[in-house]
């Protein structure tokens, strides 16, 4: 029987992006085992902070699968001993087993021996756009490198990703799978919010980065209010990432400050009752490897505005009006056209409700698995 090693160390309590991925990815897999004919191991390897304290524990979110297992030792110095000195490294393969093959799921794939290697690579932020990363993203660009040395498969999550490895990792096309992503959410949320008081708005939903270019949406949102008066206010929901000071010091510039609401890390449920409520979904972002939000919008029946850059195209088809995310008026121009246009509105919701029934993760696990046997 196959026997199939998913690395999970990227899987943290409040999961987002590549955790969201993993966990939905393993779960799916899990439930494949018995009619796919193969066997799922799942590891993880400790954070730096949690190695030193001597804590080997893995998440709640892992401990319900069966066939757990621990490298006890962290990425950074696993890929350090994998590169430089590959005979200490191997005294660590004992802790993985004998699988068929192993799935790195976060840059970096740990080069057991006699195993098929997968690689996951989402998208090349840290080649393309190196000062909207943080320091440790920046180390990425050498790890992916050195990886590249021994990865049998690379799995990407759209087709332009795939298109940027070929272009600026130099890797063959063959050696490339696209295995798209989807929605946190399948129906409209359970819960109501009482947030009467920010109706009507403009939501935005991400990590608070540079990449996401909150700067220019906000600056479209002070040309609607300046210009046409709208009645909205703009919601952002999302953790603080990295280089996000700029951003702030938009939102505290702004003439209309007191109509910008920053909401930090909330629950799944909650953020889909903001999605449901919200006039139009706004995701001006300047590059993207998928773009999860914009299908998690659709999802829950929000009309989206957002970038013609990178995967986004790929992934709202005809769904959403396409803006360049450098053309804050053109931002502006399109959100006033969704909010103010109610047949539009309506027509961009029901384009959404069937483009999402192009993706499920029951879907990206079967396609993961054909992507394995391609190379077995």
């Amino acid at each position: 029987m196959l026997k199939i090693l998913v690395d999970a160390t990227a899987l943290r309590a409040k999961p987002s992006g590549i955790g969201l991925y993993i966990y939905h990815l393993i779960d799916e897999l899990y439930k494949l085992q018995e009619q796919e004919n193969f066997e799922l191991n799942i590891f993880y390897q400790p954070s730096v902070k949690n190695w030193i304290k001597g804590n080997f524990s893995a998440y709640q979110l892992l401990q319900k699968y069966s066939n757990l297992n621990c490298l006890p030792i962290p990425v950074s110095i696993s890929h350090l001993l994998a590169t430089h000195a590959k005979t200490i490294c191997s005294y660590f393969d004992r802790y993985l087993d004998l699988p068929n093959l192993i799935h790195g799921t976060d840059h970096v794939v740990y080069p057991l021996p006699h195993a098929l290697k997968v690689m996951n690579i989402y998208d090349l932020t840290f080649i393309k756009y190196p000062q909207f990363v943080n320091s440790r993203v920046k180390t990425y660009s050498q790890r992916v490198k050195e990886c590249l040395k021994w990865t049998d498969l690379i799995l990407t999550i759209s087709e332009s990703t795939k298109q940027d490895i070929i272009e600026d990792l130099g890797v063959k096309p063959e050696k490339i799978y696209v295995t798209y992503l989807a929605s946190r959410y399948t129906k409209l949320p359970q819960i109501s919010l009482s947030i009467e008081y920010l109706k009507p708005y403009i939501l935005f939903v991400s990590t608070i980065e540079p990449r996401k270019n909150l700067t220019n949406l906000i600056a479209a949102f002070n040309h609607l209010k300046q210009k046409h008066k709208i009645e909205h206010k703009l919601v952002l929901i999302g953790q603080k990432g990295w280089r996000y000071e700029s951003i702030f010091a938009a939102i505290n510039n702004s003439p209309y400050q007191q109509d910008i609401h920053h909401l930090d890390y909330l629950s799944d449920d909650e953020v889909a009752a903001f999605y449901s409520q919200a006039d139009v979904f706004a995701y001006p972002s300047i590059y993207e490897g998928f773009g999860l939000p914009v299908l998690e919008a659709m999802t829950l029946n929000t009309p989206v505005v957002t970038s013609n850059t990178s995967s986004l195209p790929e992934v709202v088809g005809d769904a959403a009006i396409l803006i360049d995310p450098q053309d804050p008026l053109q931002i502006a121009e399109a959100i006033l056209q969704v909010i103010s246009n109610t047949h539009l509105r309506q027509s961009l919701i029901e384009k959404g409700k069937k483009r999402v029934k192009l993706f499920s993760w029951e879907k990206t696990a079967q396609e993961t698995l054909k992507a394995y046997r391609t190379i077995l």
